[in-house]
């Protein structure tokens, strides 16, 4: 008798293609299905589009002062409450890490990550990654 899995899905949003092709070959596997978006609009398109299981986002995209991450996780945790999130920043601070988990963050990693610690925790979130 054939098991019927369920794809997972996961959005990364970053602005930088290089952070975007190594997560997504990182988190890619079979069972995981991996939508990339480099700006905020494209990564609400996609959440109005498709449930995803996990968002992982950048904190600040295009932009100096910019904090789309944060406004990105404030529009998943109202739009899509079961969908987890982990936050990246590349010029992180203790008030933006703070920011992020009393949004709702599931996780908060400071770039440059660690890929096997990411994964590992994409593992325990229930979301399969096996490479």
């Amino acid at each position: 008798m054939a098991t019927i899995t369920e794809t997972k899905k996961i959005l990364i949003v970053d602005d930088d293609p290089v952070v975007v092709l190594n997560l997504s070959y990182s988190l890619r596997s079979p069972g995981v299905e991996v939508v990339t978006a480099s700006r905020l609009e494209s990564a609400e398109a996609a959440l109005d589009k498709y449930f995803f299981d996990l968002v992982v986002a950048d904190i600040r995209m295009s932009g100096i002062l910019g904090v789309a991450g944060l406004e990105l996780l404030s529009y998943v945790k109202k739009n899509s409450p079961k969908t987890k999130v982990i936050i990246l920043s590349g010029s992180g601070s203790e008030d933006l890490r703070k920011k992020a988990l009393e949004r709702g963050a599931d996780q908060y990693y400071d770039k440059p990550i660690d890929i096997a610690e990411l994964m590992q925790r994409v593992k325990e979130m229930g979301i399969y990654s096996v490479k």
